[in-house]
């Protein structure tokens, strides 16, 4: 059963006016419902979960937000290694039914060989699988973590932020809401700007526009956040160089 399946049927028979929901979530609904308007956000190709026929022209009855996720991922390998250049391996943790994760791999891989770092993956798609990833992956030696984009991590939030510091290993995530939680750093979009565009979407869709007619809009807007609590607790120094391009620094 595709994630959200059933909370999506639920929806289609309250016949709500519109639903607003992340990929996993959306691919449920589109299942589920081809009358009721859908409004996505996702850091995956729309096109290829088939969720819309064409970035410009939706078609049916979707329409949404892409994030920058895998665009981004080598760009987060770049900032681990400047902050922790003494780490040789970098964990991977991915999930294995995120339909960007091997291409998350891919971009992740490449960078790590240009700067001459080894990496090595681990997959978790539960939360025991959380657990037991990042014990293995600091078992194996990885001198820093980086965390795939994917809506399961992003529910996970809390779980992953104390994991890094119970393993004093550091990490790097996608979004703020990581470093807001304890976390080391994120680099990626911001969730409350995807959000933002999805729900002026919804009340557009609510006034009386149709989904298949609003091109798929990107959220570009990229951040990156510092928790120096958390780096002095991993005993890390920040550069001033590293900090003066942060646009947030948690103190």
């Amino acid at each position: 059963m595709a994630v959200g399946a059933p909370l999506a049927a639920d929806l289609v028979r309250r016949q709500v006016a519109v639903i607003v929901a992340n990929s996993p979530a959306a691919v449920a609904a589109k299942e589920t419902t081809t009358t009721i308007p859908i409004v996505f956000t996702t850091s995956a190709d729309p096109v290829q979960l088939g969720l819309v026929a064409s970035l410009n022209r939706p078609g049916g009855n979707l329409t949404g937000v892409t994030t920058l996720g895998v665009e981004v991922g080598s760009k987060r390998i770049e900032l681990v290694h400047e902050l922790v250049p003494a780490a040789a391996m970098v964990g991977l943790l991915l999930n294995p039914t995120s339909p960007v994760a091997e291409a998350q791999m891919t971009t992740w891989q490449a960078a790590a060989h240009t700067l001459g770092l080894k990496v090595h993956a681990q997959y978790a798609s539960s939360e025991r699988e959380i657990d037991d990833a990042f014990a293995s992956l600091v078992q194996r030696g990885a001198g820093a973590i980086v965390v795939g984009s994917d809506p399961f991590f992003t529910s996970r939030i809390e779980q992953l932020a104390a994991l890094a510091l119970r393993h004093a290993v550091p990490a790097i995530y996608q979004y703020r809401e990581f470093v807001a939680a304890g976390g080391l750093m994120s680099y990626g979009s911001t969730l409350t700007d995807s959000y933002r565009l999805a729900g002026i979407y919804a009340g557009r869709i609510l006034k009386g526009e149709k989904p298949a007619e609003l091109p798929v809009q990107q959220s570009a807007k990229v951040e990156l956040m510092i928790n120096l609590k958390t780096a002095r607790t991993l005993g890390l120094t920040v550069s001033l160089p590293l900090l003066g391009r942060a646009d947030e620094v948690i103190e």
